[in-house]
């Protein structure tokens, strides 16, 4: 039998140049992923419906074709969609892309100004529970009104004590390995794992490696990565409230 929380990148069949890995009949509900691999070229036009859409360069060079503008991105860029927007892809060296889709974007949060493409290193480096980095590439700050996309770093040593986010999250692993320990599952991850994270859902993750686990993710609705909690709802961060809902059992 199956994890009810993670579908591994290389078990989905092609569908073309994509492979849909969380999907809404796998049980996201408020947020699906699927990962694009392109060749050199110009792809078929794309469109982001009634959805916001996020995608995450993992390797590869192109530009973004929006209307009339275009913009060049490289790896380890993140680039936001809006609803109803119509883009192309002109890849200049093949590239692998995570998107992931709002299914239910919500309409009435006050944003800021717009930043289309974001490159991880020009981000700052944010801080969480035993000793993790993240940084973030698109929130209501910048445009994103559902949600945090986000790039963070799992250290080596003593793992995060089991805790529990109050937002939904997609994950892709790309680099790292470990082990996701989720309602009595013990799930292996490693490049190439998307892990679904429902709110208020007891994990850990433990890095089993010799290296940070790095993951990229998309959270709804928008707030901090360092917003976790222990099961009884104290907050797990020092910076960040304690759930005023209380914990989970």
């Amino acid at each position: 039998m199956g994890s009810r929380y993670v579908v591994y990148r290389d078990d989905v069949a092609p569908q073309g140049m994509s492979r849909p890995v969380l999907t809404e009949a796998f049980g996201c509900r408020y947020l699906t992923e699927t990962v694009h691999c392109l060749d050199s070229g110009a792809t078929p036009q794309f469109d982001s419906g009634d959805h916001e859409e996020l995608l995450f360069v993992l390797h590869g060079r192109g530009r973004l074709r929006l209307g009339d503008e275009a913009e060049e991105f490289g790896p380890e860029s993140g680039i936001y969609l809006a609803p109803g927007e119509r883009y192309r892809l002109e890849i200049t060296d093949a590239a692998e892309i995570v998107s992931v889709r709002v299914t239910a974007p919500e309409p009435d949060v006050e944003i800021g100004d717009r930043r289309t493409v974001s490159a991880l290193d020009a981000q700052e480096i944010g801080h969480a529970t035993a000793g993790r980095e993240y940084r973030i590439l698109a929130d209501p700050s910048t445009g994103f009104r559902s949600g945090t996309h986000f790039v963070g770093d799992v250290p080596t040593g003593e793992p995060a004590p089991v805790h529990y986010h109050r937002y939904n999250e997609v994950i892709y692993v790309i680099q790292g390995n470990g082990i996701l320990h989720i309602d009595g599952e013990r799930n292996p991850i490693h490049p190439g794992a998307c892990i679904h994270l429902p709110a208020r859902t007891l994990h850990q993750v433990e890095n089993t490696g010799d290296v940070p686990i790095r993951e990229v993710a998309v959270f709804v609705p928008a707030g901090s990565p360092a917003a976790a909690y222990l099961p009884d709802g104290t907050s797990a961060y020092p910076t960040q409230p304690d759930d005023p809902q209380g914990g989970v059992r």
